[in-house]
């Protein structure tokens, strides 16, 4: 954690780009929080969507309507989503619910799953919120990677550790619900989107399976495989 906190290109991100706090649903406690960087003038810019921050929804259907009050808040019709993990997946979910009016231009989707029944937690999704917040880091941190690592890769999995251990129990019970709720992505209403299936070949949480199915989901989609980076290989 410390070498990513003191690298140069973390402290000038941080000191250049603040972070912005919007509230766009009736419920005032749901804050998006994002950085808002690059030219005002791109009508269709990229959006990140990380593994873990986000404002606290529990269903699928309660976040994309809430992602787009956020797009329209920011008033832009449609963007580029790149998600990681969770954030793949809610992307495609997005994508998914919007393809009548349709607000993605494209995906580009890291280390990301099509079917949450891969993590065999479908049975119990519906009672996370009622566990304490340390039984809840560690069903997610059985996720990371174990044992010796490349010394990048694991100042990549302590930072995350931090970010992780920055949120509360509603905010951690919400991820875990909407990463294990039984769900999966309908390709036929985003057959039409240009697709990037970025992962890794060393050990990820995603099992080949996982990775052979998104491949089969999108057979036309561009490949950008990393020979390392486990789970985390952005910020590596």
């Amino acid at each position: 954690m410390e070498e990513i906190r003191i690298s140069p290109d973390y402290n000038w991100f941080r000191s250049t780009v603040p972070l912005k706090k919007i509230i766009v649903d009736d419920d005032d406690s749901k804050v998006w929080s994002l950085y808002d960087a690059g030219p005002r003038s791109i009508r269709c810019p990229i959006i990140f969507l990380p593994p873990l921050q986000y404002p606290v929804y529990w269903d699928l259907l309660e976040f994309c309507d809430g992602f787009r009050k956020l797009l329209d808040h920011l008033h832009l019709d449609k963007v580029h989503l790149f998600g990681a993990s969770l954030g793949g997946f809610l992307a495609q979910k997005f994508a998914e619910h919007t393809h009548k009016s349709p607000r993605v231009h494209s995906l580009i989707l890291c280390n990301s799953f099509s079917d949450t029944t891969i993590f065999n937690q479908t049975l119990t999704a519906n009672s996370f919120w009622l566990m304490p917040a340390f039984m809840l880091k560690k069903i997610v941190l059985g996720n990371f990677a174990k044992g010796p690592v490349d010394p990048k890769m694991a100042d990549a999995i302590d930072f995350m550790v931090d970010r992780l251990e920055s949120l509360n129990q509603g905010e951690l019970a919400s991820r875990l619900t909407l990463n294990c709720q039984n769900s999966y992505v309908e390709p036929h209403k985003i057959k039409d989107l240009a697709v990037t299936i970025m992962d890794v070949f060393d050990q990820s949480a995603l099992s080949h399976e996982a990775k052979e199915e998104m491949y089969k989901l999108y057979p036309n989609a561009r490949r950008a495989h990393l020979k390392t980076g486990g789970n985390f290989p952005l910020p590596v």
